[in-house]
């Protein structure tokens, strides 16, 4: 069933309609489904566990810094939340009760899940192995407008880098480094395509 936009003068509506159109592509595609095999000790009542984990991800979805940030944004879009089926989205004292109620265990249980649901979409994973998989780290700070949000007022040591930087293609042939020299060939498509705990290690 393909996702159709329209308009619509009834008075349930969103402030976070992206959000409502991948969440129907979540639930078309069960991509989420893997949650459900995170057990956490915790009482059901209006939810369950996996349940105050998919708005844990929302949260981060909708822009929540903090989860103390469902209360004033989420709480109050229940159009959102029947996409779901939920009357609303729970209190953020219940989503922090829940993270805290995490035991090794569960940890552990999260991880695979993630990985289930990051795996079918991975494009490391469908990588052709044959040639080297680049991975692009720009750590150099870059300046931006003080009307910026969140910005402060810092200071970056040692040379100023041009905004273009990160790219080979205009490093200058006398700084340029090359890399290929200290890279190995992948030859483990399973584990180093897409499980962060080994990416590091085996392409750098």
């Amino acid at each position: 069933m393909p996702i159709e936009f329209g308009l619509t003068d009834g008075p349930v509506n969103t402030q976070y309609a992206p959000l409502a159109a991948l969440s129907v592509h979540y639930q078309q595609n069960r991509t989420l489904e893997p949650l459900k095999g995170v057990l956490i000790p915790v009482r059901k009542r209006d939810y369950t566990p996996s349940d105050k984990l998919i708005q844990v991800l929302l949260s981060v979805l909708a822009g929540c810094v903090t989860l103390s940030e469902v209360n004033l944004k989420l709480r109050s879009e229940p159009g959102l939340a029947q996409i779901w089926h939920w009357d609303h989205f729970t209190d953020q004292s219940n989503l922090s009760r829940t993270l805290d109620a995490l035991t090794l265990k569960n940890i552990d249980q999260l991880r695979e899940a993630v990985s289930a649901i990051l795996c079918p979409m991975s494009a490391a994973r469908r990588h052709d192995w044959r040639s080297f998989l680049w991975l692009d780290f720009d750590l150099s700070g870059l300046p931006c407008s003080k009307q910026a949000q969140e910005s402060q007022k810092g200071h970056f040591g040692g040379e100023k880098t041009s905004p273009d930087a990160s790219w080979h293609v205009s490093v200058p042939s006398s700084t340029e480094k090359r890399s290929g020299q200290t890279c190995t060939q992948a030859t483990n498509i399973r584990c180093a395509a897409y499980n962060p705990l080994y990416l590091l290690p085996k392409m750098l």
